[in-house]
């Protein structure tokens, strides 16, 4: 796979803001069948780091009901796969660097 395809977007929240700065992990939403090899692979070439471990968690879609006054609608959210990557003691990621 494609680094572009493999991720998908960082997670930008304050937890991971935290585990940032504290504990040097980054998370990223990623393709449901790359596995952590290739997000590995991907997080070193699009940003020039080096990755000491990957853990990987897949997010089902939860439920939604909507009371409208036509009727009830009811789905559920897309699910999703998370990638929270560990760097070397010396490496960051700068995401609002673009900005």
């Amino acid at each position: 796979m494609i680094p572009e395809e493999v991720l998908k977007k960082p997670l930008i929240t304050e937890k991971m803001t935290w585990l940032g700065e504290e504990k040097n992990q980054y998370g990223f939403i990623v393709d449901r069948n790359a596995n952590k090899l290739q997000v590995k692979a991907a997080v070193e070439k699009m940003y020039g780091v080096t990755v000491k471990a990957v853990n990987t968690q897949n997010m089902v879609g939860k439920p939604k009901t909507r009371y409208t006054k036509t009727g009830i609608y009811r789905g559920q959210t897309r699910p999703f796969k998370k990638a929270f990557v560990t760097l070397a003691d010396n490496d960051t990621i700068d995401f609002f660097s673009n900005i």
